[in-house]
């Protein structure tokens, strides 16, 4: 009976797993069609605190053993425009879990492009394509994953409108016999003055697609955020994040921080 009772609580812990990954906690942003300039760098800080977050290792935004209760996050990223098109991005993840000291959590990659000009459509489009790997345990239970995504922006006049669908695939470890698992990022935006623009963003995440979690069981969140832009070329998004379902965390609060200048062409 109790080999029985343990086999079952094992198989919750991976089946919860599958909605977990579709939150990066590393990385609460929203991406328009448009990228970087060519020969643009942009350095930037993704930072966020589980406020009121779970007790215990995989809940909420955690994906490992430390628990996300006051757990904080940062993400080094730096992006350089390969072309007027096509950029591309390398992260460094740390973590402080609550009580314990920051430490590395994980690296990944990336490169993001716009497909036509903008305006030429009626939706302007663009792709992602990302790989997180070296991933550590204690936050992340993959080894290698791939992240796909399609991005659609929309504007009207000074509303903006960006949907970035996630499509993700454990490529190493114990979930990599899973099938694809589906999540959401997206974000409405109110572009007010260059420096001071409110929106909300949602993120969220189902699970494998073949076969979705419970909701509960599911994370989705709602960011109001404000964020803005001045001209010496720093950047902010601040928000404060609400958890939708009773395996969200409760709050959570966001500020990214970016700096872009240019660096000048490599080819």
């Amino acid at each position: 009976m109790r080999q029985r009772t343990a086999l079952c609580a094992l198989a919750l812990v991976f089946c919860s797993r599958a909605a977990l990954a579709q939150i990066d906690p590393f990385e609460f942003e929203v991406y328009p069609a448009r990228t970087v300039g060519h020969g643009m760098i942009e350095i930037e800080s993704l930072n966020s605190l589980v406020a009121d977050g779970h007790s215990q290792g995989d809940e909420g935004t955690s994906g490992g053993t430390f628990p996300s209760q006051s757990m904080y996050r940062t993400a080094l990223e730096v992006t350089y425009g390969l072309t007027d098109k096509i950029e591309f991005a390398a992260y460094i993840n740390v973590a402080k879990p609550n009580g314990a000291w920051l430490q590395y959590a994980g690296s990944k990659y990336r490169v993001r492009g716009s497909l036509f000009e903008p305006g030429q459509l009626w939706v302007d489009l663009g792709w992602y394509v990302e790989l997180e790997w070296n991933q550590v345990p204690a936050f992340n239970a993959s080894d290698l994953e791939l992240e796909l995504r399609p991005i659609i922006q929309k504007d009207w006049g000074p509303i903006e409108v960006d949907l970035n669908p996630k499509f993700e695939k454990a490529l190493v470890g114990s979930e990599s016999g899973n099938g694809f698992e589906f999540g959401y990022i997206a974000g409405i935006y109110y572009n007010y003055v260059l420096w001071l623009s409110p929106g909300l963003e949602f993120y969220g995440g189902i699970g494998e697609m073949s076969d979705p979690e419970p909701l509960d069981d599911q994370q989705h969140y709602v960011f109001p955020v404000i964020r803005g832009e001045f001209s010496n070329g720093l950047e902010y998004n601040f928000g404060v994040g609400v958890g939708l379902t009773s395996g969200s965390d409760r709050v959570l609060v966001k500020l990214n921080i970016e700096y872009e200048r240019y660096l000048g062409t490599l080819f």
